[in-house]
């Protein structure tokens, strides 16, 4: 509970702070540009942790690919239903019809369909949920949630931009990458400590900056530029883990483990997700209130929130054979919390452009949502408890 609501403090004070970078003095282009490389490097390495995280049995890929379905309702249906919001209350009717319009609202509010992976697999496990089936099947149906909002990236993309060959070299960079972490799931043997999880996500932002940058000289409108969120991905499922270990506990048989789990390592994550949070706070740009007041403001947030929580309802319908009622309700609230992945999204809507109101209000929804992480995590355990015993009811 604390952790989560240090997050949004730190948020809050990056997105306050964002409003005076420009005042400060100085090139303030270099340093929004610190600001977002840096961003990065920190979305590098807490991807790099979801994707370590990351198992599959390939004996059940019939079972996988239907929870795949699920995830991707869950993450498809607060998009929508943001992005129509976004259309509906933020511009003139006579706007409604516009694609530019819709791509606009699409991109904004594609921040709400991510679970927040990390932080839900730390709370949970404190919560003492982590040998629980709900444990296990929320696993995986936050990271596919997550790897989904990645790979939707693209038909983002081609709205934006178009049918472009720059959009054909990152499907492709894409398929190999899904291609690698499908073939050596955890068989690459590499260094897992924080030192070298920092100096992988670092090379993999840097590399990402620099095939940005020489793809200019190519087109200077539509160059190639691979977002870290997959190739970290990726690098995470490849890594080896060290011998019995088990990510998903806090001590291993023997006391202690070695790996990006480890006591000592959390403590780097966290301090790594609390640098995070406040580098996207301070990329926003300054909030400008055009027609809005902030009590109106307030209102939208709201409505935004509630808005992406339904849409995480639809697992209430399925697993009826599986799982009491409230353990499916308690997976719905359990994917509510969103954070760094959908952070992520602000920045990279930010990247290509796309302001104002809209990204604000989806600003302050991931730190509203941020400071209620610990009441749903509260709500799914009240939830468990009551399951009755060897109850199949549906």
């Amino acid at each position: 509970m604390r952790k989560v609501l240090v997050f949004s403090v730190l948020l809050v004070v990056g997105l306050i702070a964002s409003q005076y970078l420009d005042k400060l003095g100085g090139d303030s282009y270099m340093a929004r540009e610190t600001v977002r490389v840096l961003t990065m490097i920190m979305l590098g390495f807490i991807m790099i942790h979801v994707g370590y995280e990351f198992e599959i049995d390939r004996s059940r890929l019939g079972s996988y690919g239907f929870d795949y379905l699920i995830a991707a309702t869950a993450a498809g249906f607060p998009w929508i239903f943001c992005a129509v919001y976004f259309v509906l209350v933020f511009n003139d009717a006579t706007l409604w019809n516009s694609f530019d319009t819709w791509t606009e609202a699409l991109l904004a509010a594609r921040f709400a369909a991510p679970t927040s992976a990390g932080v839900l697999f730390s709370m949970l496990a404190a919560a003492g949920l982590s040998a629980t089936w709900y444990f296990k099947k929320i696993r995986v149906l936050a990271i596919f949630d997550d790897l989904d909002t990645v790979l939707l990236m693209i038909p983002l993309k081609m709205l934006i931009v178009g049918l472009r060959w720059q959009l054909g070299v990152v499907i492709v960079g894409m398929v190999i990458l899904l291609w690698l972490a499908w073939k050596y799931l955890h068989k690459v043997r590499i260094p897992v400590t924080w030192p070298w999880v920092l100096s992988y996500a670092t090379t993999i932002a840097l590399v990402s900056e620099i095939i940005y940058k020489a793809s200019k000289f190519f087109d200077d409108v539509v160059p190639i530029h691979i977002e870290v969120l997959l190739p970290a991905f990726v690098l995470g499922c490849m890594m080896a883990r060290p011998e019995g270990q088990d990510p998903h506990r806090d001590d291993s048989r023997d006391g202690h483990q070695e790996g990006p789990e480890s006591p000592n390592e959390q403590k780097v994550a966290t301090v790594v997700s609390a640098i995070f949070m406040v580098l996207v706070g301070l990329s926003m740009p300054p909030i400008v209130l055009e027609n809005t007041s902030w009590q109106w403001m307030a209102l939208h947030v709201i409505a935004i929130t509630l808005l992406a929580n339904v849409g995480k309802m639809f697992p209430l319908l399925v697993y009826r054979k599986q799982a009491h009622w409230k353990e499916r309700l308690a997976i719905c609230v359990g994917m509510w919390p969103r954070g760094e992945v959908g952070a992520g999204v602000l920045i990279i809507s930010l990247g290509y452009g796309i302001g104002g109101e809209m990204v604000t209000v989806a600003a302050l929804s991931l730190a509203l949502n941020l400071l209620l992480t610990g009441v749903f995590i509260v709500i799914v355990k009240r939830l468990l408890t009551a399951v009755p015993e060897k109850s199949t009811a549906v």
